[in-house]
């Protein structure tokens, strides 16, 4: 009665779905073609997350880069940013936009998550307005991983896009205030709380100097800026910059240092700049990149976003009720409840003890067991909802065939 766990895609599977990856359109967002291509990426990051877990990542790695298929998903997260700043503040002041139900909007705010987690994950890995704001704080906190990932690259990268980090951006002084604000930490009823994994979690008494994840990223993404001899020669030290960045050294504590040692270096740095007055920087003749896919998708379709808003409403955002079912019922199969138990931190505890549960209700799925024991004593109970729950779905195929 037990049920096997869930295994990662197979070689062949995960390439053919690389290989069907395909740009799309502005106006065809949340379409039907659209949605199969969504549900390939959501069935990737999966993939990505459970491989990275046993430190298999890099088929997937080699996959996307031998069919050129990063710049394909660095081109739907654009479309979808764009759709979200552009059209669906549109969509929503139309009269006639009045949806049956959410789930086609929250599915196309969810992809641009699901894109940067993938590509962080395969990366990075080893080192309606609510559910938006939600998935805006979670979207940055990846975007850190990445900028931090960059960072490490910062020997290499191109002198346009050092220049758009140093001086454009002025990247140091916007980690100096993270490391200021900090909002991934707060205060609340008088307990600390911390955004780890996914959510807040109040911090015991013990564990509230504890370097997180989070702020070991700004911290290095910092080292490996303010340390590398190049940036030192490209950054301009003038006296906002030198300011700001002498309020980390309020920071960089003992207790802080243990934890990442490399901070020594940085300590050195800061006592150094604090009695010196480096020389501004040359300046250098740069030949900028422009940001290609952006203005591409905005060119195309300028003067047109009131004409896509309504396209949509009408063929996008008003699904009959059996397409809502299908696309609900083909959601639930690609996060069925053996990759979500996979995908928890914790492991599943016995529903009748408490126990560490290895066994699964085969019929349901839905209950775990440490032993036959348990579980035949947990029967009685429970037959009537596994009977419920095992006898209600229904498969994609069927709904089709209805269709």
């Amino acid at each position: 009665m037990a049920a096997a766990g869930p295994a990662p895609l197979l070689p062949a599977e995960a390439e053919a779905l690389v290989r069907a990856l395909q740009g799309t359109e502005l106006r065809d967002i949340g379409g039907q073609r659209w949605l199969r291509q969504q549900e390939s990426v959501e069935k990737l990051n999966i993939h990505a997350i459970l491989s990275a877990s046993a430190g298999q990542e890099q088929l997937l790695t080699e996959l996307l880069v031998t069919y050129a298929k990063i710049p394909v998903l660095i081109g739907e997260l654009i479309c979808v940013e764009i759709w979200k700043h552009k059209v669906f503040p549109v969509l929503c002041q139309l009269k006639d936009f009045e949806p049956r139900s959410t789930l086609p909007i929250y599915v196309v705010l969810r992809h641009e998550a699901c894109i940067i987690n993938l590509l962080e994950t395969v990366f990075f890995y080893k080192e309606l307005q609510k559910q938006a704001e939600a998935m805006e704080f979670e979207i940055a906190l990846k975007a850190l991983s990445v900028l931090r990932f960059i960072t490490d690259q910062v020997e290499s990268l191109p002198l346009s896009a050092l220049t758009r980090m140093l001086s454009t951006h002025n990247l140091p002084c916007l980690l100096v205030e993270l490391v200021e604000h900090c909002p991934w930490s707060c205060w609340e009823a008088g307990k600390l709380k911390k955004f780890e994994n996914g959510a807040w979690h109040n911090v015991p008494p013990e564990d509230q100097v504890k370097m997180t994840k989070l702020d070991g990223q700004v911290w290095i993404a910092l080292l490996n800026l303010l340390l590398s001899p190049e940036c030192q020669r490209k950054y301009h030290f003038d006296g906002f910059n030198r300011s700001q960045l002498l309020k980390l050294r309020v920071f960089l504590t003992d207790v802080l240092v243990d934890q990442l040692p490399n901070l020594v270096e940085m300590q050195r740095f800061l006592s150094h700049l604090a009695v010196t007055e480096p020389a501004p920087p040359k300046k250098d003749l740069v030949l900028e990149q422009v940001p290609f896919i952006w203005d591409h998708i905005l060119k195309k379709n300028a003067g047109k976003w009131k004409a896509i808003a309504k396209h949509q409403v009408k063929h996008v955002f008003r699904p009959t009720e059996e397409e809502l079912k299908l696309q609900a019922r083909r959601w639930a199969e690609t996060y069925s409840l053996d990759m979500m138990e996979a995908l928890a931190p914790d492991k599943p505890r016995c529903r009748v003890c408490g126990a560490e549960a290895a066994k699964q209700c085969s019929l349901c799925r839905n209950e775990w067991y440490c032993s036959r024991a348990c579980q035949v004593q947990h029967w009685q109970k429970h037959k009537i909802a596994c009977n419920l729950m095992a006898g209600a779905p229904m498969s994609v195929h069927d709904l089709q065939e209805k269709q």
